[in-house]
């Protein structure tokens, strides 16, 4: 049997090889892997993936063991007359949780539509769009906690959830997702606070549209942007948007503004420049060669595709350097939103 890889584990499709591949597909096997993968090892932590889709792997590949959470299931309990609480497995698809909710007119995840990866992935990234965010349903998570070698359940204030950000992303191999749950409400739609959405419906901002509707309306946007994963298209190989919006001080967002960069307030009160906006601005245009089998997407800048025989190595320097193009040239400080896997070289610091 050919040894496994990273790379057939990820969207950009980099990455060698796995000394070991776990793929947990019913949840009353998750003991059984614990035991398999033995004491916390620091040295080559487990690395749990999902779909893969906001990763970037190391070419080395991974000299520890990967565990792939495949699995599926969701059950609801009425809570009240409008409440419904809902559990989902943490390898259930995200798009395919947001597809059952609109089914059964529960509002309160309707604009997640369209955002790949599992449902276990959502908290640790407090995924996010069109001004909804994981954190506005989310009521607890269980977990198995590496540091402590046991099942924790972390209500949603206890995760820590911020703009793009989360306990499970300051505490790096620390836990693995393995329920989440969320208290969803059986009527329209939240209201709609995201005026291109708005747009795309054809409502003020604060309408309540049905449910379904709205989700309809977020997958319609993102197909139009260049934003819904398409595994067998030209820029199949990818991981979404590359950088998080920026954070900008008053007078930085005065100064964008002006220009025309679009800046908005986020969930914790920070300003927030558009990161798209900044790399056209600096040069990089759809379908911009970047580096050596990587360009930006043919329908937005902030996608980076994968091309031929690239490297992890050669990608994530791309980033590196895009980032730095806009850091000399604006000021604004660019952060990588996918999150790097494997075994990577210790890069010595400048002198």
């Amino acid at each position: 049997m050919a040894q496994p890889t990273l790379a057939s584990l990820t969207t950009l499709r980099l990455g060698g090889p796995v000394e070991r591949l776990l793929t947990i597909s019913d949840p009353v096997a998750w003991p059984e892997a614990v035991r398999a993968v033995g004491q916390r090892d620091e040295a080559a932590p487990v690395v749990v993936l999902g779909h893969g889709s906001n990763v970037i792997a190391a070419d080395a590949g991974h000299p520890g063991t990967v565990v792939v959470m495949n699995t599926r299931g969701i059950t609801a309990t009425q809570v009240d007359q409008e409440t419904v609480a809902v559990t989902v497995q943490a390898g259930h698809p995200l798009t395919d949780f947001v597809a059952w909710a609109a089914a059964e007119y529960l509002a309160g995840i309707e604009c997640l539509a369209g955002i790949p990866g599992t449902t276990g992935a959502a908290p640790v990234q407090n995924a996010g769009a069109y001004g909804q965010q994981v954190s506005d349903t989310l009521d607890h998570v269980t977990a198995w906690d590496w540091d402590k070698g046991r099942l924790r359940t972390l209500p949603a204030e206890a995760c820590r959830l911020r703009h793009r950000d989360s306990r499970f992303k300051a505490e790096p191999g620390r836990w693995t997702v393995l329920t989440a749950a969320f208290h969803l409400t059986r009527s329209s739609a939240a209201p709609v606070t995201y005026q291109p959405l708005a747009d795309e419906l054809g409502v003020r901002v604060g309408a309540r549209p049905p449910v379904a509707k709205v989700a309809a309306a977020v997958l319609a946007n993102r197909y139009r942007r260049g934003l819904l994963l398409d595994r067998h298209g030209p820029d199949a190989r990818q991981v979404g948007s590359v950088f998080l919006n920026p954070p900008v001080t008053a007078s930085q967002a005065v100064r964008w503004s002006a220009d025309g960069c679009p800046v908005h307030t986020d969930s914790d009160g920070q300003l927030r420049a558009s990161a798209g906006w900044l790399l056209e601005h600096v040069g990089c245009l759809p379908g911009h060669q970047v580096a050596e089998g990587v360009r930006c997407s043919d329908r937005r800048t902030l996608t980076l595709t994968v091309h031929g025989e690239a490297t992890a190595a050669g990608f994530r320097d791309a980033l590196t350097a895009l980032g730095e193009r806009v850091r000399e040239e604006t000021g604004v400080v660019l952060r990588p939103e996918p999150v790097a896997v494997g075994a990577w070289p210790v890069v010595q610091p400048r002198p």
